[in-house]
């Protein structure tokens, strides 16, 4: 079971349950599926993320850098990444199979590719979202917003060349179809996934079927995926 409130206001989480602090059509999608999938209680807290108030005040308390995914444990411990979390999850439901059992090869491509993810491609998000941040306005930014595309669309094809079907990691679904089923959503878009790398566009169609993240989904972005 779980509740779902969209506040900014500062919030504990239930007594045994997690808190998930995110935002919508953020990273925090892939951890909510997650928990869902794990099937442990947990609540939500909706926030604007970047937007000044009492839900990014308190953001930034649990967590300095203060970005979405942020998770409170049952215990009241923090956790910042959406990586660490999904490996936590899966110690605690192992039986919600997001990561493939020790000693098979698909583990070995699992780690390889979680690392691609959110190693890689995630920050071109931090650097290419909002260039100005990083060099200030005029060309500089729009020249690093470029660069840091041009870079995530090689980065991509890197990891379109070794996904498998119908899952990323072939007959098994993992947590890296979480993953790919968010990403795909976030620029540079579905039509460019269909076009440019068709074999995850294709697995995050068919993760898109699995009831939790399908819920999830729907949640966060709108339109769905065509």
């Amino acid at each position: 079971m779980h509740e779902s409130r969209d506040t900014a206001a500062p919030a504990a989480p239930a007594h045994n349950a997690y808190e998930l602090i995110g935002s919508r059509g953020c990273g925090s999608a892939i951890v909510e599926a997650a928990l869902r999938l794990a099937g442990v209680p947990y609540t939500l807290t909706d926030i604007p993320y970047l937007k000044p108030g009492p839900g990014r005040d308190r953001l930034l308390r649990l967590n300095a850098s203060g970005q979405v995914p942020t998770m409170v444990l049952p215990d009241g411990s923090i956790m910042t990444e959406s990586a660490a979390m999904i490996l936590h999850l899966h110690d605690v439901a192992p039986q919600a199979a997001l990561v493939p059992p020790p000693g098979t090869a698909a583990r070995s491509r699992f780690w390889n590719l979680l690392e691609r993810l959110v190693g890689s491609v995630y920050p071109t998000f931090t650097y290419g979202d909002d260039p100005a941040k990083w060099v200030g306005p005029g060309a500089a930014a729009d020249l690093l917003r470029v660069k840091v595309h041009d870079r995530r669309a090689l980065l991509w094809q890197e990891i379109e060349r070794q996904a498998g079907a119908p899952h990323v990691l072939g007959t098994y679904f993992s947590a890296l179809d979480l993953y790919v089923a968010v990403m795909t959503r976030w620029r540079p878009g579905p039509a460019w996934f269909r076009s440019a790398c068709p074999q995850l566009y294709a697995a995050a169609e068919v993760a898109a079927l699995e009831p939790h993240l399908a819920a999830v989904l729907d949640r966060h972005f709108d339109p769905p995926l065509e």
